[in-house]
């Protein structure tokens, strides 16, 4: 906005300078004005005051003169006009906009915050934009936000520093953070803010440097990610075992197939809370796989053994068809029989 906003005052300028250099001009070679009556004189034709001619004007100057009154009064008016849309759009448009966002973000629960939207945040962005799950963004950067915005995301320019920008995103009622900002300070502070605002959050963020990450997680990170660390990882594991690293490419990435990998809780109340998995039958019935259980107490199962049976609380690694895991969902939360 701050782009348009600039071309049209340079605009209006530029009109309204060669109005005036034009008008000067024409009553000095037409008329022999000096250059300051000229000057006034173009002045008080183009506004429209009403005042006299500064000398009698000969028949070729009314010519000119009539010209300049239909141009230049043209082209007041429309630099009246742009000038008011400016003020508009900085005094209304703007605060309407963030009410609009205020409503909205008020209306929002159980969802994700995250602040910052550089490469990394725009990246989560549009995976949870994918999912079609709910989440809100904060940066400083009001161009960044206005990016966000134009792409349907809901978001307000803010330090996500401050307690009270947590609390305008609904931290309290949140179920997740990223923290996606450029210092390791920074994600610290947010961590802090955000942890003593809402213990139960679950804080995810990046460390830039790799002595950070265990201060990070001290500071109440549930998931600390080292980019470097990981590239680095994963570029040795294309050369090593590239079949490995293009399996996992293809259960993380669309690969242009309708399958996923989901984790899925088990609710207590449904007929599969003391099933095994031998009864449960997913992959004869749903075409699914279940690669690991998540105990409530944090231990995990890998390949777990078909007669281990399920328990509230659980969660499900499974992975399969997108409709099949859409399923399996409703099924352990009670809502299909």
């Amino acid at each position: 906005m701050r782009d348009r906003i600039a071309r049209r005052i340079t605009l209006i300028a530029i009109l309204l300078a060669f109005t005036i250099a034009m008008g000067t001009a024409g009553f000095v070679w037409i008329e022999r004005y000096p250059v300051f009556d000229a000057f006034y004189m173009t002045l008080i034709t183009i506004s429209t005051v009403g005042y006299g001619e500064v000398h009698p004007l000969s028949q070729a100057g009314r010519y000119f003169n009539s010209f300049l009154i239909l141009f230049g009064v043209s082209v007041m008016f429309f630099s009246v006009g742009a000038i008011t849309q400016i003020v508009i759009e900085l005094e209304l448009q703007d605060p309407f906009g963030k009410r609009r966002s205020k409503r909205m973000i008020d209306q929002l629960e159980k969802h994700v915050i995250i602040c910052g939207f550089g490469r990394v945040g725009r990246s989560v962005a549009h995976e949870l934009q994918s999912a079609g799950a709910p989440f809100v963004v904060i940066d400083r950067n009001e161009e960044r936000v206005e990016r966000a915005m134009a792409a349907g995301i809901i978001a307000f320019a803010a330090d996500a520093t401050r307690d009270e920008a947590l609390r305008a995103a609904g931290v309290s009622r949140a179920i997740g953070l990223v923290s996606a900002l450029a210092t390791d300070a920074d994600n610290l502070f947010v961590i802090l803010s955000a942890k003593s605002l809402n213990p139960k959050l679950n804080v995810v963020t990046r460390a830039a440097e790799e002595e950070a990450e265990e201060k990070l997680r001290r500071a109440g990170a549930d998931t600390v990610f080292a980019p470097y660390t990981i590239t680095g990882h994963r570029l040795a594991q294309s050369i090593l075992r590239p079949h490995v690293s293009r399996f996992l490419d293809f259960t993380t990435q669309t690969m242009g197939l309708d399958v996923a990998i989901e984790q899925i809780q088990v609710s207590a109340g449904t007929e599969f809370a003391s099933k095994t998995l031998r009864e449960m039958q997913l992959r004869r019935e749903l075409g699914i796989i279940v690669l690991a259980i998540r105990k409530p107490g944090g231990q995990m199962i890998f390949n777990p053994p078909a007669d281990m049976e399920m328990s509230p609380g659980d969660f499900l690694i499974a992975m399969g068809e997108v409709p099949n895991l859409q399923r399996l969902e409703r099924l352990l939360l009670g809502e299909e029989r």
